[in-house]
This record gives C-alpha cells, sequence and structure tokens, in this order.
C-alpha cells in the first residue's frame, strides 16, 4: 500500500522485538474505522452511547491506576544530561534504549501491531511534519484518528522521505512500575510503555507536538508552543490572532472558544486551536502559527453551558468519552456538567455510582476526544496551510495577590522574562496545600524537550529575527479579595480584556508605566453591563501593584533561576532592572507619604 523504505525497515524491526500476531496499517478510511469500533464493541474496549443523544459517541474506561500523564515516568534521553537541562527528568539515551528494548521484548505477542502514519499540522503547509506511531492499541488508534490526519495523507506528504518522527508505544501489563514514556530528541524517537492514556499514548499530542516538536523547532528556527491560538472579529469584519499560554486549571479551553458578552454586538472569537501552536516568522516579518492537531482532546469536569457551551456542542457527536460517569440509558454526566445527577449510574471505575455516594462519580482528569472541525467557532482560517498572524502573545497564572489582572511587557525581551517567571498557586483542591507557587515558564515546563534556559535563549534570538513582532501581555483572572473570594467576574467577561490588548496592538489606547510593565488605564476596560459585580473603582484594585506579594515574588524568581546553569543574560539583566524598578517605585511611595 504504502512504499518507503525507511519505514518499512523500522516496522519490520520492531515487529521482530515486539512479535505482534499480525500488521495492520492504518489508512484513514471510515470504512476501517468502523471494523475497529466493531472489534472494541465486542470486546468490551468501547461502549456504544445513545445513539439518539450522542451520534457517533463511545465511552472508554481506562485502568484505575492509567488515568493521566504521569511526569515521573516521563523522560528526555540525551547523551548528556546537560542537555535534558535541570527541570526535566533525564535518562542517557544508551541506558534508555537498552532498558525499554527488554520491556518491548514480546510486548504485542497475541496482539495486533497497528501503523499509524500522522500529519500534524495542515495539508501542503511548511509547517507541517509527518510522525508514525507503531501501537497496540485499538483505543489510541481511534483517538489519533481523531487528534491527527491518519493515513494515506500522511505518506503522500512522507513520500520516499526518512525525514519522521518515530513512535512507538505498548500498553505492556499496564504495570505503573514499569511505565516509562521516553523521548529521544536526537532521533526524533518516542518509546513509550506501560500506558494506555493518552497524554502518555497518543504520541502525536504533546510527546510530538511539544517534546520532539520544541527541540526540532530550537534546531530549525521555528516554535512549538503549549499555547491556544484564538482570533478575535470585530464588526467591521477585521480579524485580529491571539496565542496564549497557560498552566492547568487556568481555563485555556474555555478562553479558547469564548463567547463574547452580548452586548458587544458584532464580535466574534474564532477557535485556531485550544492547546498547541506551531510558529514561524512569515516572509512579512510577523510571527504566523498554525495548530498541528486535527482535535481537541479536553478536561470534562466542569465543562458546562455556562463555563463553555461551544465546547458541549463540539461533544455531541463523534466522540470518545473517558472515565466519565454512565447512565442507564448510555448518556454521559459528570461533576459540573451543571445538569441534575442521574439517581442510578456506573462511575469512572465501572462501579454502581449514585449522588449518595459521596464519592466523585466521574474522575477528575476525565476526557473528551473530539474532532475539531465540529466546534462551532472553529476558525475558517484553521486549516490555512500558511497559518494565521499573531499580534498578541499571553501568558497567565493562577495568582492570588501578585500579578494584576493584565499588563503589558516592555519590549520582547521583557516578555520573555514575563513568561519565563510564569507560575501559578496550588489550591486546596488540587494539592491539599495553598497558596504554593508553582513556576511553569510559557506553561512549558512538562512539556519542553530539552534544556529550558537554551529554551530561553532560543525566544530571545526569535526575537531578534522578527521584524513585526506580536505584543506580549500577562493576565491573571484569579485575583481574590481577603475573603478569597475571586474579584474578576471571568469566564465572557475575559473578552473584555483581550479587547484592552487588542487596542495596544493598534495602539489605540496608552497605559500607564508601572515597575512590572505597562498597566491599564481602568477607564480604557470596557465594565458596561457588570457595574454590578464590579466597579471601576474595584477594577482600579484589581490593576494595582500588591508591593508585599512583589516583594516574596522576585526572592522566589531568584531562588527559581538558581535552577538553570544557561540562563541567558538577558534573563538575569531583565531580573536585576524588575528588582531597581521596585525598589525606586518603593522609595517613591514612601517619600511621597
Amino acid at each position: 500500500m504504502y512504499s518507503n523504505n525507511e519505514v518499512d525497515n523500522w516496522v519490520k524491526e520492531t515487529a521482530a522485538l515486539t512479535n505482534p500476531k499480525d500488521i495492520v496499517w492504518i489508512d484513514g478510511s471510515m470504512s476501517q474505522r468502523k471494523r475497529l469500533i466493531d472489534e472494541c464493541l465486542k470486546s468490551g474496549e468501547l461502549i456504544e452511547l445513545n445513539q439518539d443523544k450522542l451520534p457517533g459517541c463511545y465511552y472508554h474506561r481506562s485502568d484505575i491506576n492509567d488515568v493521566a500523564r504521569v511526569e515521573k515516568c516521563t523522560f528526555i534521553c540525551t547523551k548528556s544530561e546537560k542537555d535534558a537541562g535541570p527541570t526535566n527528568n533525564w535518562m542517557d539515551s544508551e541506558e534508555a534504549y537498552k532498558k525499554l528494548t527488554n520491556l518491548f521484548r514480546n510486548s504485542m505477542k497475541g496482539r495486533t501491531m497497528y501503523v499509524i502514519p500522522y500529519l500534524m499540522g495542515p495539508s501542503d503547509s511548511p509547517f507541517s511534519k509527518v510522525g508514525i506511531e507503531l501501537t497496540d492499541s485499538k483505543y489510541v488508534v481511534l483517538s489519533m484518528e481523531i487528534m491527527t490526519k491518519t493515513g494515506s495523507i500522511a505518506m503522500d506528504t512522507l513520500k520516499n522521505s526518512p525525514d519522521f518522527v518515530k513512535g512507538l508505544h505498548s500498553k505492556g501489563n499496564l504495570d505503573p512500575q514499569n511505565r516509562y514514556i521516553c523521548h529521544f530528541p536526537e532521533d526524533k524517537t518516542i518509546w513509550s510503555i506501560g500506558s494506555d492514556y493518552g497524554g502518555n499514548a497518543l504520541l502525536g499530542k504533546k510527546c510530538f507536538a511539544l517534546r520532539i516538536g520544541s527541540y526540532m523547532g530550537y534546531h530549525e528556527g521555528w516554535m512549538a508552543e503549549h499555547m491556544l491560538i484564538m482570533g478575535i472579529e470585530n464588526p467591521q469584519g477585521e480579524i485580529s490572532y491571539i496565542a496564549a499560554a497557560f498552566p492547568s486549571a487556568c481555563g485555556k479551553t474555555n478562553l479558547a472558544m469564548l463567547i463574547p458578552p452580548d452586548i458587544f454586538k458584532g464580535y466574534k472569537v474564532w477557535t485556531v486551536g485550544d492547546d498547541i501552536a506551531w510558529m514561524r516568522i512569515g516572509e512579512d516579518g510577523r510571527l504566523w502559527a498554525v495548530n498541528p492537531e486535527a482535535g481537541f482532546f479536553g478536561v470534562v469536569p466542569g465543562t458546562s453551558m455556562k463555563s463553555n457551551p461551544n465546547a458541549m456542542m463540539t461533544i455531541k457527536r463523534n466522540t470518545i468519552f473517558t472515565n466519565v460517569v454512565l447512565t442507564e440509558d448510555k448518556d454521559v454526566w459528570w461533576e459540573g456538567i451543571n445538569l441534575p445527577a442521574p439517581k442510578k449510574a456506573t462511575d469512572w471505575k465501572g462501579n454502581p455510582w449514585s449522588p449518595e455516594s459521596g464519592e466523585k462519580g466521574a474522575h477528575p482528569n476525565s476526557r473528551f476526544t473530539a474532532p475539531a472541525e465540529q466546534c462551532p467557532c472553529i476558525s475558517p482560517e484553521w486549516q490555512n496551510p500558511k497559518g494565521v498572524p499573531i499580534s498578541a502573545i499571553i501568558f497567565g497564572g493562577r495568582r492570588a495577590k501578585t500579578a494584576p489582572l493584565v499588563y503589558q511587557s516592555f519590549d520582547w525581551e521583557h516578555g520573555v522574562f514575563v513568561g519565563a517567571t510564569m507560575a501559578s498557586e496550588t489550591t486546596a483542591a488540587s494539592t491539599g496545600d495553598v497558596g504554593v507557587v508553582r513556576r511553569d515558564p510559557m506553561a512549558m515546563l512538562p512539556f519542553c524537550g530539552y534544556n529550558m534556559g537554551n529554551y530561553f535563549s532560543h525566544w530571545l534570538e526569535m526575537g531578534k529575527k522578527i521584524s513585526k513582532p506580536p505584543l506580549i501581555f500577562n493576565v491573571n483572572w484569579f485575583r481574590t479579595d481577603e475573603e478569597g473570594n475571586f474579584i474578576w467576574p471571568g469566564f465572557r467577561d475575559n473578552f473584555r480584556v483581550l479587547l484592552w490588548i487588542l487596542n495596544r496592538c493598534k495602539g489605540k489606547v496608552d497605559a500607564i508605566k508601572s515597575p512590572i510593565g505597562y498597566l491599564p488605564k481602568a477607564k480604557d476596560i470596557n465594565i458596561s453591563g457588570i457595574e454590578n459585580k464590579l466597579s471601576e473603582k474595584t477594577l482600579e484594585s484589581l490593576l494595582s501593584i500588591n508591593k508585599e506579594a512583589w516583594d516574596e515574588e522576585i526572592k522566589d524568581q531568584a531562588a527559581w533561576f538558581e535552577k538553570f546553569d544557561t540562563l541567558p543574560e538577558e534573563i538575569k539583566s531583565q531580573y536585576k532592572l524588575l528588582t531597581e524598578r521596585l525598589e525606586v517605585d518603593s522609595a517613591t511611595a514612601t517619600s511621597a507619604k
């Protein structure tokens, strides 16, 4: 069916190691997909959902010990530990190959090996890359067919080239003690064994698109970033595009699919991507971005018609739901859906469940896997081979007192510093400890495939080459009052901040220079319609700088930077300048009193 000597030889070598009973090539056809679904229904790997309510949808339940990405089992494997850097788990590449070869030996015995050629990115695009995943999991095949472009389109793109990312995956025996997700960036190779969870097993996603992708971008002069891409269309039909990076639990997917408040007549938000951006410098000197994925792999709990109606509409068909509540009439439910809980149902573990059980019915990391093309607000440009031009880059985190609602960096170099110090504070719901600051630069801490100090350098070098760079901003939807309540209303009202950001990009409003960056004037953020929730005085407090919080912040930043032995001089200089500006501001405030 396909002719590529490099691919053929690799498949044969891997089959000799893993010893499958047969080999099936995925061609991307609907007929083949239907056969695989039928096999999964027969084996119990999938449960057919109510086809009247959820046409084309299926339920998947994972092993109870295999429900999330496992960072302690995730490694960057290089010849030198320095190349992996201080923020990654490192394993010597030779040692890793040896260890995993022993685990993969006969791991597919009695199973089928599926060969999945897949394309990341739009067809016929200079951005796009080909990967091939070998797996013994039908769930992986069916999910990869949603998340990527599989089969003939990938092989037609690859042709006779040996330039593809090699991904080998086996469920093994799902033993957590022998679970490894190993990345070999120097070889463009990924080996994953012992897990069937999406983030560990769908090798096109975080593994290729970010960990291997970021390494490729570093060496080839482009950027692979953990960022949503969204377009905002004004009433005149002009569209401006934003890329934004947020750590987990900061509302990234909700922002990507935002619906503007009703008062903003004629405005629309277009979703280009909700998770990953590949960005290159265009001939016009601007930064252009594509979403390399074809689907959404989203967290379900908390998703509702209130928080994200576009996501809810997206997942009404052709979706795989994982580890949610299964109702008696084969519908799905989860905590935070804002619908009455079923009186009797089956929980994510497969046990009888009711609201009175006292336990969550859906796993906190339960997921949906859905085609992006089904999203009501999917951008008409999301498959444009050129990508879309980025006007603004936004960083954000969950900070109770430190970061104001929004501020703009002074320039690209300062913006890289803002991204390098990005952080969120933990909540009791997630860790048991409140307010612990966790640095997550550019939201890439778990996903950078090489030394993060060099990653900062790459950002700085890219900035020198972009003649018309995006402006860089930081947002914080999560500032709290003395009682711990969120001050900013969030959700759809975040659109109001995005408009200020775009007005800055277009030079339509000025700003106040502060020690940390340019702050809005309260009057320039439109709060029409929410004055009952947020007065201009309260908004001014959201835009203020808390000196005590920033005193702690700069101490914590210093401790963070001590980790890096390849920290760029520009980052050190920006830290020094921030410290000096805060000291001057403090002295000025003291003398004014």
